[in-house]
């Protein structure tokens, strides 16, 4: 790019007015000069730099004229307001580059406040020595100002407590510790993608729409469009029972022409334009019947009460997904392997820190794989999305550690490093048992076998027991999903979780059942309807294999990672009940 002058590209400047010679003044190598398109963003106005990487490039930028924007932090005049300072960041570093406008280049009253945008030409200049950064920018000339009045900016200096944050879902991005979660999530997601295309998966994107309930707990949203038709006929008046016998006396009538005709060998076309007029007849019946029925405007079958789906959409009763599993299945069982990573639904009323309404499910489906390498896959994963994680994002755990949990840096290098404990259900049951009786734990709920684990059961078996993450496999089947593997001993399934401190389960998953007759004895066990699930019955018939996979919710790998304590703090756009933007 070229600087000011037009002549000389921003290296050449930098060559000319800082770099005399290889050797600093105290004889040690200068730092090489950084062209500013090697920091600029490639999509972007004015060759504007990225504030994370003139701050990786640090004193090498010295002498450079760039163009660089962002968002005030803080803002203070200086030298009896003939300058100010800006603390500024675009969103891509944890730390503000400082940015020195006098009043000669702008009006500094009105670039100062907390939340105003700008973009500022300037140039990089070193800062006296034991300055918290290397660098910063004098600026030279103001292309862009997006003034914030401070006295109604919602997001002023300071910090803000998380569950505030929430109500000010617009300007909640541009705060420290939401900023931090979202680099993390961002990494974590590239991470998931890593590994799995370099262990040979493909990414299969699920449906989102479904007729099917994979986890047969029957709290789906529901997907209609039967609900605008009924609104409009809600506003129609109701046909009474006066109307429904004059349009069934009208077929009567009809019908007794229609015999009389056929009766006196009438023309055959007067007689089928009767016939149409009868059909015509006995829709309006129809029809009227069908409203009778249908206080509100919503179908309903006239016999029965029930919702008519027939009359909707699909022709069948449609939710939003809860899981990609079983339609992961589908390509596994052709494609060997896949992963989906998309948004899943569930319908369920709750308040607590660990639940949404929506949230993203990663689900990879392996064909020709048992329990065991399920649980080996599980643990490569999370140990390389948190390895990726203390590579890149270092600073954001940094300020995590300081801020939101003391834990969060020391907890993921242990988890990158240490190999999963695997116990058995009835073990880690025998040792909750036997810790409780020691009086070591006491738990709310009491533990004995058959009972789901809660957070609390898995949280200290992870944290207190074994102070890392854990394992645990061969549940009770009847606190397990339908298409779980059935074991031996025909009381537990080939189901595994995956446990980590602070959060407790973190996976879920399991060897799914490839034997028809053992899946169609559990679906009539569940009383789950077996001709919805005849398409997945299939995949048993015709060339069944052993397969495995998981399920791991993203909001959860990046609690675990940040330390933060409520899901809803690291989801862009959090839903929960009575709660969407």
């Amino acid at each position: 790019p070229l600087c000011k002058d037009n002549r000389k590209t921003c290296i050449e400047m930098a060559s000319t007015e800082t770099v005399a010679s290889d050797a600093g003044a105290d004889g040690a190598p200068a730092a090489v000069p950084v062209e500013a398109s090697a920091m600029s963003h490639p999509y972007t106005m004015n060759g504007r730099v990225v504030v994370s990487k003139l701050l990786s490039e640090g004193e090498a930028c010295v002498g450079n004229e760039i163009v660089v924007g962002g968002w005030v932090k803080t803002g203070r005049k200086q030298g009896k307001d003939t300058f100010c300072f800006l603390e500024l960041n675009d969103g891509s570093s944890q730390d503000n580059v400082q940015v020195m406008v006098t009043t000669e280049v702008y009006d500094i009253s009105k670039i100062v406040a907390t939340g105003t945008s700008i973009v500022v030409k300037g140039k990089v200049v070193a800062t006296p020595e034991g300055a918290k950064q290397a660098i910063e920018v004098h600026a030279s000339d103001v292309i862009f100002v997006g003034e914030c009045d401070a006295s109604k900016y919602p997001v002023a200096k300071g910090r803000i407590p998380l569950e505030k944050l929430r109500d000010i879902m617009t300007f909640r991005s541009r705060t420290n510790v939401i900023q931090a979660v979202f680099r993390v999530r961002n990494a974590l997601a590239r991470a998931t993608h890593e590994f799995f295309q370099k262990n040979g998966f493909y990414y299969l994107h699920a449906p989102i729409i479904t007729s099917h309930d994979c986890e047969g707990a029957g709290e789906m949203f529901g997907v209609t469009t039967m609900l605008q038709a009924a609104d409009a006929a809600g506003k129609e008046p109701m046909p009474d029972a006066e109307v429904l016998a004059a349009a069934e006396a009208e077929v009567t009538t009809i019908g007794e022409a229609i015999r009389e005709m056929k009766e006196q060998k009438k023309d055959k076309r007067k007689i089928k334009a009767e016939v149409a007029k009868l059909t015509e007849a006995k829709a309006k019946v129809d029809v009227i019947q069908r409203k009778m029925a249908s206080p509100g405007g919503l179908p309903r079958d006239p016999t029965s009460g029930a919702i008519d789906y027939s009359q909707d959409f699909f022709k069948r009763p449609s939710f939003l997904t809860v899981s990609g599993q079983l339609d992961a299945e589908i390509y596994a069982c052709g494609m060997t392997s896949v992963y989906t990573f998309g948004p899943t639904f569930r319908a369920e009323d709750s308040h607590t820190s660990r639940h949404l309404a929506e949230f993203w499910m990663i689900e990879p489906e392996i064909a020709f794989c048992d329990l065991d390498a399920d649980m080996k896959c599980a643990e490569d994963y999370v140990q390389h999305c948190v390895k990726h994680v203390l590579d890149t994002c270092r600073p954001e755990i940094d300020f995590l550690t300081a801020r939101i949990d003391k834990t969060c840096l020391a907890r993921l290098e242990k988890v990158s490093t240490t190999p999963f404990v695997r116990i058995s259900y009835t073990e880690a049951c025998e040792l909750l048992i036997a810790h409780s009786a020691e009086g070591k734990v006491k738990f709310v709920e009491e533990v004995t076998w058959g009972i789901d684990l809660s957070s609390e059961h898995e949280r200290y078996l992870a944290e207190k027991v074994y102070q890392g993450p854990i394992i645990v496999y061969n549940y009770p089947k009847d606190i397990k999903a339908f298409y779980m593997r059935l074991n031996d001993d025909d009381k537990t399934v080939a189901a595994m979780d995956v446990l980590v401190p602070g959060v407790g389960e973190l996976i879920g998953g399991s060897q799914r059942e490839e034997r028809e007759d053992v899946l169609l004895r559990r679906l009539h066990e569940m009383n789950m309807p077996q001709d919805q699930y005849e398409w997945y019955l299939d995949l048993r018939r015709f060339g069944s294999v052993p397969h495995s996979g998981f399920g791991l919710g993203f909001e959860r790998l990046v609690l675990f990672t940040t330390g933060i304590e409520n899901i809803r703090d690291v989801i862009p756009f959090p839903r929960y009940p009575g709660h969407i933007l």
